[in-house]
C-alpha cells in the first residue's frame, strides 16, 4: 500500500518531493522480505527518495542489505526534523 501511493503521489505530480523513510522494525523486513526489496526498487526507478535510518537498519543487521538495494542509510534525526518544517514533501514512515 505504501509504494502504490508513494509511486502515485511521485508519477502523477500530487507531490513534487517523496520520500519514503525506513524506520524501526521496517528496516528488518526491507532487509529480509524480497517483495519488499522488489518496491523499493520500483520506488527508486520512480524517482522517489528512499532513505533508512542507520540505528535501527544497524539493530537489526541490514545496513549493507539496504545499502545495496540503493536505499541512502543515515542517522535520521536531524533529516526528518528538516523535512517536517520545510512542509515541501510528502513524507511516508
Amino acid at each position: 500500500m505504501l509504494a502504490m501511493y508513494a509511486i502515485n503521489a511521485k508519477t502523477h505530480g500530487w507531490w513534487s518531493h517523496v520520500t519514503v523513510i525506513i524506520w524501526g522494525a521496517s528496516a528488518k523486513l526491507a532487509g529480509a522480505d524480497v517483495e519488499v526489496q522488489s518496491q523499493i526498487k520500483a520506488m527508486l526507478t520512480n524517482g522517489l527518495v528512499v532513505e533508512a535510518c542507520k540505528a535501527c537498519s544497524d539493530s537489526f543487521g541490514v545496513s549493507d542489505t539496504l545499502t545495496s538495494l540503493g536505499v541512502n542509510v543515515r542517522y535520521m534525526g536531524q533529516p526528518l526534523t528538516e523535512y517536517l518544517k520545510s512542509g515541501d514533501r510528502l513524507l511516508t514512515l
